[in-house]
C-alpha cells in the first residue's frame, strides 16, 4: 500500500470511531453555531475554501457555507434550538453567531440562493435571541418565530408564518404580521401581501424532506460496496461519490481473499431510515455516479 494512500485510509478509518462520539455529543453554545441534522443528498459543506459532502452530525462553524444540489434538502439545528431547513440549490452562509454570558444568542446568516425556513420550537421561544438573516437584498430581524424565505436571481420573497419580524430592503422598512409575505423583483419596490393555507403548504414543500432517502444520525440502514480488493478502484469510487455530494466513507479491512491481497475495502453511505429509502438512493447513486452500492442493515448479511 503506498504510504500516502495508507495514511489517508487509516485516517478515514479512525474518523469512523471519532464520528460515532461527536454525533451524540451535546452542542456547546460556546464552540459551535449548530449542527447538521439531516441531509437529502447531494449537498456540501464549504469551509476555508475546501468542499466536502454535508454529513449529519457535522458541527457548523462561523464562516461555513452549506450548499444543496438539485432535488436536495438539508436540516440544520442551531445551538439555541432553532431549526433551519434548506431547499434545493440553496446557499446558506454562517457569518457570525455566538451565545453571550446572559444567555442571549446572536447570529448573522446569509441566504444567497434558494429557499429556507427558520423555525423556533415551542420550548425555545422564551430564550433570548437576536438573529439577522439576509435574503438577497432583504434583511430580516428575528426575535423567535417561524419564517420562510427564498432568494432567486431576479426576485426575493419573505413570508412570516408565526411571530414577528422586522424587514428592511433597499430603503424600505416592513413589519410583517403572521400569514403575510413581502415579495419584490430586483430593482423594484417590495410589496406586502397575504397568503392562505394552500400557499403555505406549497412554500413549505420546497424545504421539507418528504420524498425519503435522507440520511440522519439515527438511520439504521446503509448502502455498501464491500470486498473491493483493488485499492485504486476503491478510492476512485469513494472520491466519485463524495464529489457528487454523497457522504460516503471508506473502511479498509484485513483481506480474507485467497489471492493473497493484504486488504479489501468497503465504501458505504450510512444513516437511512429504511431498506426502501436505501434502495431509492442506491438507484440515484448508480444513475449519477455509476457506483453500485447495496442496501444492508449492520449485523445482517
Amino acid at each position: 500500500m503506498p504510504k500516502s494512500s495508507g495514511i489517508r485510509l487509516f485516517t478515514e478509518a479512525l474518523s469512523l470511531g471519532f464520528t460515532a462520539w461527536f454525533l451524540w455529543a451535546p452542542i456547546s453554545l460556546a464552540s459551535t453555531p449548530g449542527r447538521v441534522e439531516a441531509v437529502l443528498a447531494p449537498a456540501w459543506l464549504e469551509r476555508n475554501g475546501r468542499q466536502e459532502p454535508l454529513t449529519p452530525g457535522t458541527e457548523i462553524r462561523n464562516g461555513d457555507i452549506v450548499k444543496t444540489g438539485s432535488g436536495s434538502r438539508a436540516y440544520l439545528m442551531l445551538a439555541e434550538g432553532s431549526r433551519v431547513k434548506l431547499g434545493e440549490t440553496a446557499r446558506f452562509e454562517f457569518h457570525d453567531s455566538s451565545a453571550e454570558q446572559n444567555g442571549m444568542f446572536r447570529g448573522v446568516f446569509n441566504v444567497a440562493a434558494g429557499a429556507f425556513r427558520f423555525t423556533t420550537g415551542l420550548l425555545q421561544k422564551a430564550r433570548g435571541r437576536d438573529v439577522t438573516i439576509r435574503v438577497a437584498t432583504a434583511t430580516i430581524g428575528i426575535r423567535g418565530t417561524d419564517v420562510w424565505g427564498r432568494a432567486l436571481p431576479d426576485s426575493e420573497l419573505v413570508a412570516l408564518i408565526e411571530g414577528k419580524i422586522q424587514l428592511s430592503r433597499e430603503g424600505q422598512m416592513f413589519s410583517l404580521d403572521p400569514m403575510n409575505f413581502m415579495v419584490a423583483r430586483r430593482g423594484e419596490a417590495g410589496q406586502v401581501r397575504q397568503f392562505d393555507l394552500s400557499t403555505l403548504q406549497s412554500l413549505a414543500a420546497e424545504t421539507e424532506i418528504t420524498a425519503g432517502g435522507a440520511v440522519t444520525t439515527g438511520g439504521a440502514w446503509l448502502l455498501e460496496q464491500e470486498g473491493v480488493a483493488d485499492q485504486s478502484q476503491a478510492i476512485a469510487v469513494y472520491d466519485r461519490l463524495r464529489a457528487a455530494g454523497y457522504p460516503a466513507r471508506i473502511r479498509p479491512m484485513p483481506s480474507k481473499l485467497a489471492n493473497g491481497a493484504e486488504w479489501t475495502y468497503s465504501i458505504f453511505i450510512s444513516g437511512f431510515a429504511s431498506a426502501e429509502e436505501a434502495h431509492q438512493v442506491a438507484r440515484s447513486v448508480k444513475s449519477t455516479t455509476g457506483a453500485e452500492l447495496a442496501p444492508r442493515k449492520p449485523g445482517k448479511k
